[in-house]
Parts: C-alpha cells; structure tokens; sequence
C-alpha cells in the first residue's frame, strides 16, 4: 500500500510538468545565486573596502600617514568627491562632509587624523603618550569597520617601520642612556627605514602583547543613538522578504477561484476582471501593511525598535511596499496554473529576489557588479527605504526615490498580470 501511494504520488507530480521542472529548478537556482555571490572570493585578493580619509593635521607625518592608507591594496581611499564631468575638482572631505558620506550610505568607513597627530611624543606601553586616529563607521555593514580597524594597524606596522623604530628607541633610552656610537647607528638605521617604501604588503601584522603606538578611536555614527541598532537593519530587511511569500501566498485564492469555478460566477456579473484585480491588490495590501505593523510594533515592544520617533516614515515606506508585493503576488497566481506550480515558483522567484536584493545577504558584501545589478531587484528599493528612515534617520523626502520606484514596479506588475488574466474572461 505505501508503495503504491508513492507511485501515485510521482505521476500526479509528472502529470503537471511545470511542478516537477521547477522543484529542481529552485533549489539549482538558489545555489547558483549563493555561488555568483561567494564564488569571487575563491581567489587570495581581498576586497577592497571604500574608506573616505581626512587629513586635518597637515603635518609631515599626518601626510605620511595618508601615503601609507593610498598604498594599502586592500583600501579604496578616497579624500574627495567624485567629480561630476565638466566641472572642477570637488575640495577635499573635511569631517562635516566625511560624517555626512557615511551616514548618507555613501561609504561605510571613514578614517580621520585629527589635529596635533604630527606633534604627538608617541611611545610603547599603556602609559604612553601616543598619537590618535578617529574612525567613523556604519555599523550597518559590520564588516567593513573592523576589516578596515585591522587594517590600520597592519599599515602602521609595515608602512610606517620607521616611526615604531623610533619610538622604540625612545623608549629604551628612558631605561639606560645610549653612547654616542650607539646613538649614531641607531640614527643611521633610522634614516634607513625611514627611507624605506610604504608599500601596500599583503602580510599579516605582527601580534603583540603591547599597545601600538597609534591609538585607533572607532565611533558608530548611526547606531550610538540606537537602543539596539541592528534590529532596525534586520527588521526592514525580513519584512520585505517575508510580505512576498504572504502576497503570493494570498493571491493563490485565484487559482482556487478558477479551480471551484468561483471565477467564472464572479465574472458573469457586473465586475469586471479589472475590477476583481484591483480589489484583490487593495486586499492583499491591507494586509501587507497590517503585517508589517504588527511585526515592527513586535520589535518595538520586545527588541527595542526605535518605532515611535520613525512612525510617519513607516507608514509611508509600508504602503508602496506592500503595493509592490501584493501586484508581484498577482503576477505570479496569474502566471501559475495550479498551487503546486505557484507554490514552487513563489519559492524560486521570493528567494532569489530576496537574497539579490539584501534582504538574506547585505547588499555591501556582495561582488561589485552583483551590487548593481541587483538594483534591478524592486524589493532592494523597499529595503533601501526602510533603511533610510529607520537607520540613517533621513527626513521623509530622502525615501521619495525609493517610493517613486516601488510605485512604477507596482504599475508594471499589476499591467502584467491585468494581461495574463485576460484568458479567464468570459466573452
């Protein structure tokens, strides 16, 4: 008996062959996606981390400093904006400008080397005077932060040789006073390394027990105000995922509809098949926005969620989002025959959409090109917004790109399934 409910199981799956091609077509799919994303990293180069740097000592070491970060591989240094084509150089970022970048999304990472960095007496030991760098981060890409703190100290180590010479040098003649021919041969290596190329080095620093003669400050410009800043990031980005299976989800009552034959009554009376969609997308956001109430409501009351003082921008990012989902559910109850086709298309399509588009995998770890294509995504337009509000704390007008994209996406779905619906109508 078990096998016979097995062999009928397999025909009913072979009979409706769209079923059977897409249930091995999403999991070799899925894999391809994750394989695009960490299949750059197969080779030893690392990936280059924009870093915005600021000069505001000046000084000769200040610029040494500076040499040092533009020679290091791993970086992507930039000390001004891009010029735009035809007009003049930009001036270089200063620290107003350089906060501003980050907490605009801009860049996650820039380094800052405050004023008196020349003139500081550096030396080894926790009681040491040492010279200070500032590092402003997005804590939303919580890679590039302590790759680039990493990478400080590797540069301080292998560019700047010359300036941990000295002060160690410093330091043991507080212990026992070099002679004079001491004095003089440690002057010679010094001019030695100091003469020595800041070379980008792909070798890994050396650890010691001791603290680096250049103290590195880190300061999360957008999560130090944050009860618990990383909920904010995850919240948008499971929500827009998790409204798209909801969407198809409810949208597949329209192959319920064909199947009892429930459509076929409904279109016999007065409604007309653009009158059904339109109500099934009003219904389908309602509810959209309804879940995402409750589930950002639920992080505000249990995860500290910074809901309250963010209200009127949720609202205004939920509802072009839920809009987008709901017309995308449309499409794909229009474009499956059966439940199990949609069932399987739903989960093809809401994934890979869901890890090009950030909300499965941070957008800023994947290769370059992936980046950019994955614009083409309309639910990273959504996570974009929801990041804009919550965690840049951008005034409303800064989501109006985002919300202007997720309106024209929800034109584009609902035409689209407006079209395919066309060969249910009754003539």
């Amino acid at each position: 008996m078990i096998s016979a409910v097995v062999r009928a199981s397999w025909a009913m799956l072979r009979r409706d062959r769209a079923a059977l091609a897409l249930s091995f077509a999403v999991p070799i799919v899925f894999f391809s996606i994750f394989a695009v994303i960490f299949g750059g990293q197969r080779d030893a180069s690392t990936r280059k981390v924009r870093v915005l740097a600021v000069d505001e000592d000046g000084s000769p070491r200040s610029r040494r400093m500076m040499e040092v970060l533009a020679a290091e591989e791993a970086l992507a240094v930039s000390t001004a904006p891009a010029a735009e084509p035809g007009e003049a150089a930009p001036a270089p970022y200063d620290r107003a400008a350089a906060e501003a970048a980050v907490r605009g999304g801009d860049a996650p990472v820039a380094i800052v080397i405050p004023k008196g960095f020349g003139a500081a007496k550096i030396g080894f030991g926790p009681e040491a005077e040492r010279a200070k760098l500032e590092l402003l981060v997005d804590s939303s890409d919580p890679i590039a932060g302590r790759m680039v703190a990493g990478l400080l100290q590797k540069v301080i180590f292998t560019g700047m040789g010359d300036l941990l010479l000295e002060s160690g040098i410093d330091s043991l003649d507080q212990v026992a006073e070099f002679t004079g021919e001491q004095r003089e041969r440690l002057g010679k290596l010094l001019e030695e390394a100091r003469r020595a190329p800041a070379a980008g080095s792909t070798s890994e620093p050396g650890r010691g027990g001791f603290e680096l003669p250049i103290a590195v400050e880190t300061r999360d410009l957008l999560g130090e105000s944050k009860e618990n800043p990383m909920i904010s990031f995850y919240a948008a980005a499971l929500g827009v995922m998790f409204l798209l299976f909801t969407a198809s989800g409810a949208g597949g009552a329209l192959i319920e509809e064909r199947e009892s034959g429930t459509l076929d009554r409904l279109l016999s009376t007065r409604i007309s098949m653009p009158q059904l969609l339109a109500g099934k997308l009003a219904y389908l956001t309602s509810l959209g926005i309804v879940q995402l109430i409750v589930m950002f409501v639920w992080g505000w009351l249990v995860f500290g969620l910074d809901l309250p003082a963010h209200w009127g921008g949720f609202l205004i990012m939920a509802v072009p989002t839920a809009l987008v989902c709901s017309a995308f559910g449309l499409v794909l109850a229009a474009v499956c025959r059966t439940r199990k086709q949609l069932v399987a298309m739903s989960n093809l399509v809401i994934l890979s959409i869901s890890a090009l588009g950030g909300s499965m995998f941070p957008r800023f770890l994947m290769p370059e090109a992936l980046q950019k294509a994955s614009l083409v995504a309309f639910n990273s337009w959504a996570l974009e917004g929801f990041l804009d509000v919550f965690w840049r704390d951008e005034p409303i007008v800064a989501a109006l790109p985002e919300i202007a994209v997720l309106l024209g996406w929800t034109v584009v779905f609902f035409a689209v399934a407006r079209r395919i619906s066309k060969r249910w109508e009754i003539v």
